[in-house]
């Protein structure tokens, strides 16, 4: 992983992207699927906030690693039909796009990945 981001900079990054899902949620009804893109734009932004709250009381290193076990703890939904699961898919996309802002070495997501089950599967 390259150099860690400041904990500022953390927080500016997952403010801009609840902005991005709260925009995706005002225009959720123009969408095929607009119950399910609402869903996901609602569950991206709750990642965010939680990411940007543990960032209020921890540094950037612990944000990752409590990033990485969320990551870890969903299930695994690829495959299925787009609008299906969009809950799941949301917190997915925004840890996925966290990882981007931190620069997170993909080995490290990847490791993390592998990690999580398939959904209906026991652990």
């Amino acid at each position: 992983m390259k150099e860690l981001i400041t904990t500022e900079q953390l927080q500016q990054g997952l403010k801009h992207y609840r902005r991005i899902a709260r925009q995706d949620m005002l225009r959720a009804a123009e969408t095929p699927h607009p119950d399910a893109f609402l869903k996901h734009a609602e569950c991206r932004r709750e990642v965010y906030a939680l990411l940007g709250e543990h960032a209020e009381a921890n540094d950037t290193q612990a944000v990752i690693t409590r990033a990485l076990e969320l990551y870890r703890n969903l299930p695994f939904v690829t495959g299925t039909p787009e609008h299906e699961h969009p809950d799941i898919k949301g917190q997915e996309n925004a840890l996925e796009n966290f990882f981007l802002l931190v620069g997170l070495d993909p080995k490290t997501r990847r490791e993390a990945r592998s990690k999580r089950v398939k959904l209906g599967d026991t652990p």
